[in-house]
């Protein structure tokens, strides 16, 4: 799981994965993951496996669950490889409706793998996103932010 950062392509108009737009990993899914799913590290392995295997990131109610660091670029099933967006631009990722340009996300609250607008005082769970533009049927461009 190397990631490089040192190329930059400064063009506008060009692809989501062109250059550094975006940063991926590659890890196993624990589960089946939906393209577009928000996604966590899955505790309920062992050893380094907790960084090797993710699975679409479960709901915590009322406060959002604070494990979502990145989005499912492909939809896989158990024990495949799954490229996940940690920081950057993502086209299409699963957000709450009612999502407008600025929505602050954070980890799901009420639906798994989705993410939710952030209530202050009430949301707990670190911002995980930043929607690009309205959604539409509950998708809507991203902004991930890294997290690890």
């Amino acid at each position: 799981m190397a990631t490089s950062t040192l190329v930059q392509l400064l063009e506008a108009g060009q692809a989501s994965d062109t250059s550094n737009r975006r940063q991926l990993e590659t890890f196993l899914s624990s589960g089946a993951i939906t393209k577009g799913d928000w996604v966590e590290l899955d505790a309920s392995k062992t050893g380094a496996d907790r960084a090797l295997y993710v699975k679409e990131c479960a709901t915590v109610a009322t406060k959002g669950n604070a494990g979502a660091f990145g989005v499912a670029l492909e939809t896989v099933a158990a024990d495949e490889q799954v490229r996940v967006v940690v920081a950057g631009y993502v086209a299409e990722a699963l957000v709450a409706a009612a999502t407008v340009a600025g929505s602050a996300l954070v980890g799901p609250i009420g639906t798994a793998g989705r993410a939710e607008i952030e209530v202050p005082g009430t949301t707990t769970g670190s911002v995980c996103g930043i929607a690009l533009d309205v959604d539409t049927a509950n998708i809507a461009p991203v902004f991930v932010i890294k997290k690890y």
